[in-house]
């Protein structure tokens, strides 16, 4: 058997599974939120570690949890985690959605000779959320602080750490820090370098690089006691929850787009060879599976419409009837839904913005569906600049937005994409699982391919389809235009 664990900003999931990615056992344990109207994000690593404890005993209850042969952990990515010579958490950990750090962020790159250079240099433009920023931060918020940094780590590697005892990195989470050149799978310290004066503080902080074959180590003696786990259960590379979402939905070859409908959205497909975009808007991190993962993320979905079906006294139950009670484009109404600002576009702070309200257009119905589409035609911009004109034939959505059949017939109407729905819904999950069982095979002289555990593993829900009805294409077309155009006359952006 194998576990993945899934660590992210609103819980922690554990899903025990078999060598075919049968599931045997699941469990689920909630975080807390340190939020600030300033832009913070914060958490305590000690909730993650509880809610990891809580999370999987669940998923072993009634289960031999001594057959349990390899762990994978998937994390939010972006997250900074700093630990002292001693190593014990020095703050909270600032998250992915964290704006606070945006002035950080714009002084680095200028520092660092701007856009151009940054991608010149190290193959990737830093974003507000991205870690290296949080670094900075703490130095100019947090002297003392920053001087006891001796180990800087990611959420995901944090919990390895506590698993193992070891501290290690892999590319594919390490891809998001922006201090790591994604075309040689290196760090790039002199970014850090420049944060530190050159004292060498950040570099020598920095973990060990491990490739997706490689594994951490064994569980240590004290979790595997409090687990009821074998000593000899090993603990793989992980990565971060894009990285094991694409692994969870099959995307390890080419063709294959995913896109994740959760707090934040993304959308992403494995490519052979580096997708590098100088504007900065489609991130160029490597996958957790020997390749590259192109993805853009918006920071604003689900829990846009969430607040939307409050605000107006509804719950998820009526994102349906709103749908299908309406057209495309809303009747001309427009969400730019920046509830949190926004990384793509890059506008951290950016407020949210409803346009083109009439008389008629003023209905309950229309605002749950302006939600929907702004959410929607948001995280499509990004991918088209995935594919560069080319067609997605098919999408496999993932997350609480995909669990909208209406919503999902939004996403194959405006793209002409068949959309599916992964069986297994928790794919960070399954794909931490499934590189567990990927590195186990190498630890053990059985090597198997990441496409032929992914055969065997991932399935979709083939009644949970959505076909594209062609005749709806022309509205959502004209329903994008005139999302971008807003968004170009309020922020002066173009996509």
């Amino acid at each position: 058997m194998y576990l993945g664990i899934d660590c992210g900003t609103q819980g922690t999931k554990a899903l025990l599974v078999d060598e075919n990615g049968t599931p045997l056992g699941r469990g689920y344990a909630a975080h807390a939120l340190v939020e600030r109207a300033n832009g913070a994000r914060e958490q305590y690593p000690q909730w993650w570690v509880d809610a990891l404890r809580d999370s999987v005993k669940q998923a072993l209850s009634g289960t031999p949890a001594a057959d349990v042969l390899a762990i994978g952990v998937s994390g939010q990515q972006h997250g900074l985690v700093v630990l002292d010579a001693e190593f014990q958490v020095i703050r909270p950990a600032k998250l992915w959605n964290d704006t606070e750090t945006a002035p950080e962020n714009a002084a680095l790159i200028a520092r660092l000779g701007g856009d151009e250079a940054c991608f010149k240099r190290f193959g990737i433009v830093p974003r507000t959320g991205y870690t290296v920023s949080k670094l900075l931060w703490i130095k100019e918020h947090e002297p003392e602080n920053f001087s006891r940094i001796r180990h800087i780590l990611l959420p995901h590697e944090y919990l390895n750490f506590w698993l193992t005892g070891k501290i290690y990195a892999e590319y594919g989470d390490a891809s998001g820090t922006a201090f790591f050149d994604v075309r040689t799978r290196q760090w790039a310290k002199e970014v850090l370098d420049e944060i530190d004066g050159g004292s060498r503080q950040l570099a020598r902080a920095l973990p060990e690089l491990l490739r997706s074959e490689q594994v951490i180590g064994t569980v240590r003696k004290e979790v595997a006691a409090e687990l009821g786990l074998p000593l000899a259960c090993v603990v793989s590379t992980g990565g971060g929850d894009n990285m094991m979402g694409a692994i969870g939905t099959g995307n390890v070859r080419e063709g294959v787009v995913t896109l994740s409908l959760g707090t934040s959205s993304t959308v992403y497909s494995f490519t052979e060879e580096p997708v590098l975009d100088p504007t900065g808007n489609v991130a160029p991190f490597c996958s957790s599976s020997g390749g590259w993962l192109p993805l853009v993320c918006t920071m604003n979905a689900t829990n846009v419409v969430t607040q939307t079906l409050t605000t107006l006294g509804k719950t998820v139950s009526d994102i349906e009837p709103a749908l299908e009670a309406t057209q495309p484009g809303s009747d001309g109404l427009c969400f730019l839904p920046f509830l949190n600002g926004e990384r793509t576009p890059d506008l951290p702070q950016a407020q949210g913005s409803l346009v083109g309200l009439t008389a008629n257009n003023f209905t309950t119905a229309n605002l749950i569906r302006a939600a929907v589409e702004g959410v929607s035609f948001g995280i499509l911009n990004g991918l088209e600049l995935i594919l560069g004109g080319k067609q997605a034939d098919v999408i496999l959505v993932i997350g609480g937005g995909a669990r909208s059949a209406a919503w999902r017939q939004l996403l194959a109407d405006a793209t002409g994409a068949s959309i599916r729905v992964p069986a297994e819904a928790e794919a960070g999950c399954l794909g931490a699982a499934m590189q567990a069982i990927y590195a186990f095979g190498h630890f053990t002289g059985h090597p198997q391919s990441f496409t032929e555990i992914a055969d065997r593993c991932v399935r979709s829900e083939e009644s949970n389809a959505a076909i594209p009805i062609e005749e709806r294409r022309d509205a959502y077309r004209r329903a994008m235009a005139s999302y971008r155009l807003h968004l170009a006359a309020l922020y002066a952006v173009t996509l």
